[in-house]
C-alpha cells in the first residue's frame, strides 16, 4: 500500500532537516527519509564534532565564503540567511557563540545539540521521520512522485532531494541524488573534490605537525589568509582547504608566512638583529622547526648576507613556492564541487525548471562553499527555501 504525503524529502542532513521543518511550518504533510540509523551523520562530524553551524558575516562575507556559484544563492538569502539560522537556533533553545573568522558554534561544543534541536522541531511541527530506509527508485506518474524503498512505497506531490554530494561516502553521500536528477533528464556538472587537503612535493617529514595562524596562500588572483597545517602528505587546515577549490594538481602556489609584515618591515627587523644568525633571528618570528628549515641555506649572521641572499630570504618568507601535486580523493574531501546544474533550477524556489514539484537543496546542487560555516549555511538556507514553496 502506498503512503501518501504532500512533501517527501530524501536525505536527513542539514538541508533535509531544515526542508522538513519549513515544509511542516507551511502546513504540508511531510515525510523525511534517511537511510542511516540517525539523522545528520555528516553534520555530527563537522567542526571537529562541535558543528560550525553558520558564519555571522554579512552578505559580502557569505559570497566570499561560497566560491562555487555563490551568486545563485542571492534569492535564497533574501528569503532565509545566516542571521535567520542564528535566530532559529536561539529561538529554539540553542545558545550559540562566535569564534574567530565569524564561525558560529553551539555553546555546548557538541554537534548533537544542533541535530537534536532540528529533530525536536520536526516532531513539534508534526513531521514524520523514517531512518534506516533507503529509497531505491523514484518515478513521476500522473503528477505524483512515487518512491520505492525495500518494503514500502510512498507518493507525494512535491519531492525535495537533499542527499548531498559524493564526499565522505561513509556518511551516506553516495551520489543517489544525482541519479534522481539524471533520471529526470537534468544535467550534472563534473564532480571533483573541494575543501580538500593538498598533496605537495614539500619536505613533509621536516615540517609535519607545524601549525601556523593566519598565513596567506596565493595562486593567481586567489589569496587565502587563514590557518595552515603541515602534514605527512602536504598541507591541510582552512587555508589549504579553501585554496583546493581553485587547483587540481600541477600548480605552484606561494606561501606568505608573515602576511602582516611588509618587506620594508622585515628589512628593518633584519637590520635590528643583524648580529644574530639567520636561524636565531627567524625564531623570533616563526616556530623553531620552521625557522631552522628556512635558515638552512643561510648558516651565518644576518649582517653577512649578500644583497642577493637577503632577497632570497625575503622571497622564502613572503612568497615561498610550493608545488601542488594533487588533492585528496573526493571520498576524503569535505565537499563535492559540482552537482545538479544550476541552469536547470529556479533560484527563487529551487524547483526543477523541467519537472514541476521536484526540488533540490544542499550539496547535491552545483554549489560549493568553504569550511567555516559556509557549507552548512548554504545547506540550511536552501533547505528552508525548498521546503517553503507551496504546492499549487
Amino acid at each position: 500500500m502506498t503512503k501518501p504525503f504532500d512533501t517527501i524529502i530524501i536525505g536527513g542532513g542539514p538541508a533535509g532537516m531544515m526542508a522538513a521543518i519549513s515544509s511542516c511550518f507551511y502546513g504540508q504533510k511531510t515525510l523525511l527519509i534517511e537511510k542511516n540509523k540517525k539523522l545528520g551523520k555528516k553534520l555530527a562530524g563537522t567542526g571537529g564534532g562541535r558543528c560550525n553551524v553558520t558564519n555571522n558575516g554579512d552578505l559580502d562575507d557569505l559570497m566570499a565564503g561560497i566560491p562555487g556559484n555563490g551568486r545563485f544563492l542571492y534569492s535564497v538569502f533574501s528569503q532565509f540567511d545566516n542571521h535567520d539560522i542564528i535566530a532559529f537556533f536561539e529561538e529554539n533553545g540553542v545558545a550559540l557563540k562566535v569564534e574567530d573568522h565569524g564561525r558560529v558554534f553551539p555553546k555546548t561544543d557538541k554537534s548533537r545539540t544542533i541535530i537534536d534541536c532540528l529533530e525536536r522541531k520536526i516532531n513539534a511541527l508534526g513531521g514524520q521521520m523514517l531512518t534506516q530506509t533507503e529509497v531505491v527508485s523514484v518515478k513521476k506518474i500522473d503528477g505524483l512522485f512515487h518512491l520505492k524503498a525495500a518494503n514500502q512505497e510512498f507518493s507525494c506531490q512535491k519531492l525535495i532531494v537533499t542527499t548531498g554530494g559524493k564526499s565522505y561516502p561513509s556518511t551516506g553521500s553516495t551520489g543517489f541524488g544525482h541519479e534522481i536528477a539524471r533520471h529526470f533528464k537534468l544535467n550534472i556538472t563534473e564532480l571533483e573534490a573541494a575543501e580538500s587537503p593538498l598533496l605537495t612535493d614539500f619536505p613533509h617529514k621536516t615540517l609535519q605537525g607545524i601549525s601556523l595562524d593566519d598565513v596567506t596562500l596565493r595562486y593567481g588572483k586567489h589569496l587565502i589568509t587563514h590557518d595552515l597545517l603541515f602534514t605527512h602528505f602536504g598541507l591541510s587546515g582552512p587555508a589549504a582547504l579553501r585554496l583546493s577549490s581553485f587547483v587540481k594538481g600541477g600548480e605552484i602556489v606561494e606561501l606568505d608566512f608573515l602576511p602582516t609584515q611588509s618587506q620594508d618591515a622585515l628589512n628593518a627587523f633584519f637590520e635590528a638583529h643583524r648580529d644574530k644568525t639567520v636561524k636565531n633571528a627567524l625564531k623570533q618570528l616563526l616556530p623553531e622547526r620552521l625557522a631552522d628549515f628556512l635558515a638552512q641555506d643561510f648558516p651565518k649572521p644576518l649582517k653577512q648576507l649578500t644583497p642577493r641572499e637577503t632577497s632570497s630570504l625575503l622571497t622564502n618568507l613572503k612568497a615561498f613556492p610550493i608545488q601542488i601535486t594533487g588533492k585528496m580523493s573526493l571520498a576524503k574531501s569535505f565537499v563535492t564541487k559540482g552537482g545538479v546544474e544550476l541552469k536547470e533550477i529556479d533560484p527563487k524556489t529551487l524547483e526543477s525548471k523541467k519537472v514541476p514539484g521536484l526540488h533540490f537543496a544542499g550539496e547535491v546542487l552545483d554549489i560549493n562553499a568553504h569550511t567555516g560555516g559556509f557549507n552548512i549555511t548554504a545547506a540550511l538556507c536552501t533547505g528552508w527555501v525548498a521546503g517553503s514553496v507551496h504546492i499549487q
